[in-house]
């Protein structure tokens, strides 16, 4: 068990319970709040476990998910496009385009009708490291939510959808 101030997370049945030493002095946590908290947890789980999978190409979740936004736009994205896409934002959007670049993952141009404008689109080599990557992504959410059944997860993706245009 880990003790959470006046709360004791008993991971055995997984649910909050009132520790003896702090009865009466606060209400357990709301259900918003302990979904949120749920959320956070879950979702921490789960990105360590993508990141493994990701660990042997040598890619950031971030990274991972430029180089899949790039590959649905193969005329390439203007750099703040990219950032307005991404599932997690990065303030520093600039320095992860050049790790990518560096790779040779990416490449950057400027346009010649808007010489302001930087596109940055996706290599040859972005796309053979995303097809190595397409199967070993996909088994690894397969296993982390496989198990849940098709109904159970069309209903989860259509509660987080709510939530998230509830809050956005």
């Amino acid at each position: 068990m880990r003790v959470f101030a006046e709360y004791r997370y008993n991971e055995y049945n997984e649910v909050m319970v009132r520790t003896p030493e702090f009865e009466g002095k606060k209400a357990l946590p709301c259900p918003e709040e302990a979904a949120f908290l749920e959320l956070l947890r879950t979702t921490d789980t789960l990105t360590r476990r993508l990141a493994e999978v990701l660990k042997v190409e040598e890619l950031s979740s971030n990274q991972y998910n430029v180089l899949r936004i790039l590959r649905g736009a193969l005329e390439g994205l203007p750099c703040g496009e990219i950032g307005s896409r991404m599932i997690t934002r990065d303030p520093d959007i600039t320095r992860l385009l050049d790790r990518l670049e560096k790779r040779g993952l990416i490449v950057r141009s400027r346009e010649a009708r808007d010489r302001r404008m930087v596109m940055a689109r996706i290599t040859p080599q972005g796309l053979d490291l995303l097809a190595r990557t397409d199967e070993p992504v996909r088994q690894a959410h397969r296993n982390l939510l496989g198990h849940l059944g098709r109904e159970r997860l069309r209903s989860l993706t259509e509660l987080l959808q709510l939530a998230r245009q509830h809050a956005g």
